[in-house]
């Protein structure tokens, strides 16, 4: 007999982020032919139901209050918890997100069971699931298994494909009115300092910049090389210490874990810190002057030579590729 699973959808500036399809992905894996039902909170949410359908859900239900027009631990908990005394789902789903990273303890203690947090695969053996996890700054992953019967999990963006997107699934949308009480911090306005564009977290490519880049002049090539590749730009903890960048861009242990299809390295030497949140990319392009840096033990092609040089080279090349395809 199939699964209920429960899957947390998450807005971004008004559109879904791909975690979300990503996650009712992972939960069709779990549920085994069950039901995916995937829980849109905010103060606007109707329009990207069939959306959420057309990537796999089987339900929706949408839960809107004035009160969640802004993302809260208390808010966004009730509506969750609300919700899953409800349906009675055998597994709930959510990305490994700031939000899911918030929220997911404080319900995995409301509910008294346990979280598997951070997960990039899941796996069936002897008729058992196991959910892999990376572990020591990304040098190890380990398998873990639950014992209870109600599986928890948060998962990494980027690493489990979502099902391809068919417009004509059909799916029923229902909406759970709830009260929200108790609201112990009001979120009147979100000043954001990250640059608009693509998400770093969930970009397919990352260009990111280390103390090689020299300036906050020095970032302009790599924006333009990313904008070409549709990708998004990060630096090294050691960039924004100099105030090249904006701390909203770091990549690494202290900043966002990012698991891109291709990783460019421009200028990063490749401390520990910093692998420990780019190490997992599928291809990493390492571009740096010393050819003895840190960064290309890690790196699937490496450049020796200097940033500035080599970037605007590729940012070209690119583009010739990009032109000769339209034609």
């Amino acid at each position: 007999m199939g699964k209920k699973v429960f899957v947390l959808a998450e807005l971004r500036e008004g559109t879904l982020r791909n975690v979300s399809f990503e996650a009712i992905a992972a939960g069709k894996q779990i549920a085994e032919g069950g039901e995916i039902i995937a829980l849109l909170i905010g103060n606007s949410v109707q329009a990207h139901t069939q959306e959420l359908i057309a990537y796999g859900s089987n339900r929706v239900i949408t839960i809107e209050s004035d009160q969640l027009k802004h993302y809260t631990s208390d808010g966004y908990s009730q509506c969750l918890l609300t919700a899953i005394e409800k349906e009675q789902p055998d597994a709930l789903i959510m990305g490994h997100t700031a939000i899911g990273k918030d929220l997911s303890p404080k319900i995995a203690n409301r509910l008294n069971v346990g979280l598997i947090s951070d997960i990039t695969a899941i796996e069936k053996t002897d008729n058992q699931w196991s959910f892999i996890r990376p572990i020591y700054s990304g040098k190890a992953f380990e398998r873990k298994k639950l014992v209870e019967d109600f599986i928890f999990l948060t998962l990494r963006p980027n690493n489990i494909e979502p099902i391809e997107k068919d417009d004509s699934r059909s799916g029923t949308v229902t909406a759970l009115d709830i009260e929200i009480n108790d609201i112990a911090l009001t979120i009147k306005e979100v000043i954001r300092k990250a640059s608009d564009g693509v998400d770093l977290a969930e970009a397919k490519v990352v260009v990111a910049g280390g103390r090689g880049v020299k300036s906050a002049e020095g970032f302009k090539p790599l924006q333009e090389l990313a904008d070409v590749l549709g990708g998004a730009v990060g630096a090294s903890r050691g960039a924004c210490d100099a105030d090249y960048c904006d701390y909203s861009l770091q990549i690494g242990q202290t900043g966002k874990v990012v698991t891109p299809d291709l990783y460019i390295a421009c200028g990063i030497s490749g401390a520990i810190q910093h692998l420990a949140g780019m190490s997992n990319s599928k291809t990493i392009v390492a571009i740096n002057k010393d050819p003895e840096a840190n960064i290309f033990q890690v790196a699937d092609y490496g450049i020796v030579g200097d940033l500035f040089e080599v970037v605007p080279l590729l940012t070209e090349e690119f583009k010739k590729i990009k032109a000769s395809n339209k034609s």
